[in-house]
């Protein structure tokens, strides 16, 4: 295992050289997100009877920039090392696929996790917020980046262009979280719409998180524990399977 913290060290080292980008601006968009939601619904919606809607987004806004930024490390570290040519330097020493495959979504998990810490600072002082439920919160937030690093490996040996990962992420990522409950309690919904929402692994993990927050959630928190972890098994047995292949990557 001695090649892991190696690996794990450079993807972690890779966002934070760059940390205006990778962590500034998702924090920047998510006050502005708050921002702008909290003007137009403020005093006009409560959420779960009691709680005020700018309180009901910041948890929301949190787990939507932790899953994206998760899927982004990953994804993008791994098509650009391909493009370039330099992914040779990590196929080439003896790592095997497993250290591969955990030093890529634990950075992954990092970054989403960091973000997420700094979009809740940067949010916090516009909305007081309690937290009920810590454990549940830290659980849900850890499997949940470790999902969309999961994903962001797949995606990214999947891809053979720079195109392919953000078609991935714009037309499979960027909805699924965006309809996973991020702005609404899915309650809100018709009931066609809520039955669908039952099938998105994302409104678990964001369903989850909150319940941290609030002690109230949409469905048990122990179903969408559930869920986040057998998706996360899922994902991870598919993953560990195409790189213990080599599947796009020894060519």
């Amino acid at each position: 295992m001695s090649g892991f913290p190696t690996l794990f060290y450079k993807e972690v080292l890779r966002f934070w050289k760059v940390s205006v980008q990778t962590i500034g601006a998702p924090a920047l968009t998510a006050v502005l997100y708050l921002l702008l939601f909290g003007h137009v619904m403020d005093g006009r919606l409560q959420v779960y009877g009691t709680i005020r809607y700018e309180a009901f987004l910041v948890p929301g806004l949190v787990m939507m920039s932790v899953l994206q930024n998760a899927f982004a490390n990953s994804s993008s570290s791994l098509i650009q090392s391909k493009i370039t040519g330099n992914i040779v330097f990590v196929l080439l020493p003896p790592l095997s696929y497993w250290e591969f495959f955990w030093a890529y979504v634990l950075a992954a998990a990092v970054r989403g996790l960091v973000v997420g810490a700094a979009v809740l600072v940067v949010t916090v002082p516009f909305v007081p917020l309690s937290l009920r439920e810590p454990l549940w919160a830290i659980v849900f937030a850890g499997a949940g980046s470790a999902i969309l690093g999961t994903l962001g490996v797949l995606a990214g040996v999947w891809a053979e262009k720079i195109d392919q990962v953000a078609a991935f992420q714009n037309f499979a990522i960027m909805p699924l979280t965006l309809l996973s409950g991020v702005f609404y309690s899915i309650h809100s919904l018709p009931a066609f719409w809520q039955e669908l929402s039952h099938f998105n692994p994302f409104f678990y993990v964001i369903d989850g998180f909150r319940y941290g927050f609030f002690g109230i959630s949409d469905v048990s928190p122990l179903l969408s524990l559930a869920v986040v972890c057998a998706s996360l098994g899922i994902f991870s047995a598919l993953a560990l399977v195409l790189l213990g292949q080599g599947y796009k990557l020894r060519q």
